[in-house]
């Protein structure tokens, strides 16, 4: 028989309820609202499209998942999953080497960065990013040491050995995404600032490198550089701004009404419930309902942001500001992307758009900021 201590279970879950006493409700209530909004969203991008199984279905099937994975990432303090960094790190990287394997990760327009589960597909590139900012927030936040260049250089190699896995499928996308959060996390973290400004250069470097290379297929290299010179890219490239600029445009003020858009009805924008979702409020709702959608991230955004600044102690601070620089990233960039102004990257916009790793990783990140908020006093 296996011995137990009442008094332990019962001082665990006292503390358990008066964590939960103190959680974030503003922030509950508005990733509630948003994944709601983003739902109607999909599907009217998606009613007219066939599917084994409705788009709606599936992306409502994985807002359930996403919630449990928000309520367990907010059960456990933080401070434990530091036990846990490592392992969740280790098995992230893992998931990522398995879907360069042919046969055992898909393929999909010349990116092999998905497994396939029956109707489903699981993108570990998601999944990851949450495992990097535990096991990163994890490891400068408990240094003991002065953060110099031996932290720097292991925090690089914490976040290159999934970045450069990423780059093998290939996607660059999603890599700015890492890079995003790493330099939110090394500033807060305290790094020197001539060492990020010497990481910023090598990383410009980088990109221009990348583009210039054979490493992106050939389409990749022109969604990202036709926004710039969208002459001198191929017709193909610009087809899906133009098309997703039109629709903003048509929705004027108030929109054209909720199913009622003309292009979102017609399907004439390419991948609109994903990269392009933005285009659904920008017709339906018009700039009226786009902004509200955009207040409704941005209140998400600022809510998260505050948690960072009540963080009880580093460790939670750098798990919020990275997922901060996350959120940050990837609406600036959708939504540039829609309107035209930023390079097509293929980045969804959270709690809008499909997509079942977004919609499960974007509510784990919101758990691990409940989580901080939750024992901001403890």
């Amino acid at each position: 028989m296996i011995a137990t201590n009442p008094g332990r279970a019962a001082v665990r879950n006292r503390d358990m309820t008066a964590a939960w006493r103190h959680i974030d409700v503003a922030l509950c209530g508005l990733v509630a609202t948003t994944s709601i909004l983003g739902a109607l969203m999909i599907y009217s991008a998606t009613r007219n499209k066939e599917a084994s199984i409705p788009f709606i279905d599936k992306h409502i099937i994985f807002m359930v998942i996403g919630v449990a994975a928000m309520v367990a990432a907010a059960s456990i303090d933080y401070i434990k999953l530091r036990d846990w960094a490592r392992l969740l790190y280790v098995l992230g990287v893992l998931s990522l080497v398995g879907v360069l394997i042919p046969g055992v990760g898909s393929e999909h327009k010349g990116i092999r960065a998905w497994y396939d589960i029956g109707p489903f597909q699981i993108q570990p590139a998601e999944v990851t990013k949450v495992l990097v900012i535990i096991a990163v927030a994890s490891y400068l936040g408990t240094s003991i040491e002065k953060l110099g260049p031996k932290q720097l250089i292991t925090a690089l190699v914490m976040f290159g050995v999934p970045m450069g896995l990423i780059m093998l499928q290939p996607d660059l996308g999603t890599n700015l995404v890492f890079v995003m959060i790493a330099a939110g996390m090394f500033a807060v973290a305290g790094i020197p600032m001539r060492f990020l400004v010497a990481l910023a250069i090598v990383g410009i470097v980088g990109v221009v490198a990348i583009l210039q290379s054979d490493t992106l297929e050939g389409y990749q290299r022109d969604r990202l550089t036709s926004f710039a010179s969208p002459d001198a890219a191929s017709s193909g490239a610009v087809y899906n701004t133009k098309q997703s600029q039109t629709a903003i445009s048509l929705g004027g003020l108030t929109g054209q009404g909720y199913l009622e858009g003309e292009y979102t009805a017609g399907g004439s924008v390419p991948e609109q419930q994903t990269d392009f979702i933005f285009t659904v409020p920008g017709e339906e709702l018009g700039f009226i309902g786009s902004s509200v959608l955009l207040a409704l991230l941005g209140g998400i955004v600022w809510r998260v942001w505050r948690t960072a600044q009540l963080a009880r102690d580093q460790v939670g601070r750098l798990i919020s500001v990275g997922v901060l620089c996350l959120l940050v990233f990837h609406i600036f960039e959708n939504v540039g992307m829609n309107l035209g102004i930023m390079p097509v990257t293929g980045i969804p916009l959270p709690f809008v758009s499909y997509g079942g790793s977004a919609t499960i990783s974007a509510f784990a990140c919101m758990g691990l900021v409940l989580n901080v908020h939750m024992r901001r006093f403890s």
